[in-house]
């Protein structure tokens, strides 16, 4: 099996749960994600199978969209609502209009400082060992990028915010520096990915469907081509004796222009995505079963 699944990630699920389970599900061991989803989190959660796990480099810097529900008047060590209480603060006069001046600070490029309990590690420690321990230590800020956050409405009494931002964006960092910002602290109480790159939750499914399509021997309708990921790559179709050649992995004479191209045989097989530069392609990455 090789392609991409699209899987709705259900909550308390880690994400190598998710791929500990696919792997006994569809009998491939080869199977790799594209961006970690906290267990608290639930969506979207892009899954390469087979050969197509060469492809997930090409995917952890695709931006991601969010559906994130921020509590205001509650700040805890996680900055969502798993954590332990620090601080209650009075959020009774924060409207609409006062979030939305405030949102306008997280908008655009930035510096954002990791939360305690992350999955960085500092000194060859995880952080969140060094927080569950009791422990803190200085981290530095990281370049992030906030595209967007729109107000989309309430839930009794958490604001609802589509968040679109980049790679290394923390949603729970952002819900509690916005609370921060308002004076009555904040923390993130649900998290739902709906999008990454050019994937959103359409089509993707949850682990339990993906159990009774396999076992009605129709898992690979489920995978999507992996190079429908290069799609906005220029295309081009190898001779059948450059097909060898590339195959063998050798560089190969062309007359296309320099640029990155998706290469495919005769028959219609992606076999790698290629890059050509004065008159020479060679490989990027192979995607051709050996």
């Amino acid at each position: 099996m090789n392609g991409i699944l699209l899987i709705d990630k259900e909550q308390d699920w880690t994400s190598n749960d998710v791929v500990a389970k696919l792997k006994g599900i569809l009998h491939e061991r080869r199977i790799g994600h594209s961006g970690t989803l906290d267990p608290m989190a639930t969506g979207l959660l892009v899954v390469f199978i087979g050969r197509a796990t060469r492809a997930v480099e090409f995917a952890e810097g695709h931006d991601k969209r969010y559906l994130a529900s921020l509590r205001l008047g509650v700040t805890t060590d996680t900055q969502d609502t798993t954590g332990n209480v620090l601080k209650i603060g009075d959020a009774s006069g924060v409207d609409e209009a006062a979030l939305r001046a405030v949102l306008d600070r997280f908008t655009g490029e930035q510096l954002q400082t990791p939360p305690m309990y992350s999955a960085i590690k500092v000194n060859g420690r995880r952080l969140y060992d060094i927080a569950r321990s009791g422990g803190e230590v200085e981290r530095a800020p990281r370049p992030i990028c906030v595209k967007s956050i729109e107000i989309t409405g309430r839930d009794v009494d958490d604001w609802l915010l589509d968040i679109s931002c980049s790679k290394g964006t923390y949603v729970r960092t952002l819900c509690n520096d916005i609370g921060d910002a308002l004076g009555c602290g904040g923390c993130m109480s649900a998290l739902r990915r709906t999008g990454a790159g050019a994937f959103t939750l359409d089509g993707a499914v949850k682990i339990g469907e993906v159990q009774r399509i396999a076992d009605e021997g129709r898992a690979e309708e489920l995978l999507i081509p992996v190079d429908r990921l290069f799609k906005g790559t220029k295309k081009c179709t190898a001779s059948s004796e450059t097909e060898k050649k590339i195959r063998c992995g050798n560089p190969v004479k062309t007359s296309l222009p320099d640029g990155e191209y998706r290469v495919y045989s005769e028959g219609g097989e992606f076999l790698m995505l290629g890059r050509v530069q004065r008159g020479i392609m060679k490989t990027v990455k192979s995607f051709f079963e050996v």
